[in-house]
């Protein structure tokens, strides 16, 4: 983890250097010591965060091809809704997130939140496809949640006498 950690330090410095060598070696040590970015303090989970990433990217390609027939062909097939979506309670810590990986989507938008309840209000250009896409913000919040998880303890300042 150290030497991850210090070529991560040589890449954001563009040179690999003694002094870039040490430097992320040192802060490396430090950051391990510490705990900090551990599971247990709320960590970046990678292979969560990159699924969830691909189905952002996913939807945002298949509903924009949607969006793109809804609007080349002639007559209209939109029946538009306005759903309401409750967030699980670990999931409204990442309330920002699902409202932009959602609003992102072309032809589902959330038009209003309420952190208080957890709920997403959305705007759909197909009623009929409400459970799905219901369903589909609850696994967008399952794997917010997986990819950035909450800290489980609160991490403690050690003093040294």
């Amino acid at each position: 983890m150290i030497a991850v950690l210090t070529a991560a330090w040589c890449a954001l410095w563009q040179e690999v250097s003694i002094a870039n060598l040490l430097a992320g070696a040192g802060l490396a040590a430090v950051v391990l010591a510490t705990g900090v970015g551990t599971p247990t303090s709320g960590a970046l989970r990678a292979v969560p965060l990159a699924k969830l990433l691909w189905v952002v990217f996913i939807d945002l390609v298949t509903s924009t091809i949607d969006v793109a027939k809804e609007i080349l062909t002639p007559t209209d097939y939109t029946h538009e809704a306005i759903i309401a979506v409750e967030i699980p309670a670990e999931g409204r810590h990442h309330f920002l997130l699902l409202i932009i990986a959602v609003t992102l989507t072309p032809g589902t938008a959330v038009v209003d939140a309420d952190p208080d309840t957890g709920t997403l209000y959305l705007h759909l250009l197909h009623a009929e496809r409400r459970n799905e896409v219901a369903e589909h913000v609850r696994q967008l919040t399952d794997l917010a949640c997986q990819a950035l998880p909450l800290s489980t303890t609160t991490p403690r300042l050690q003093t040294t006498s």
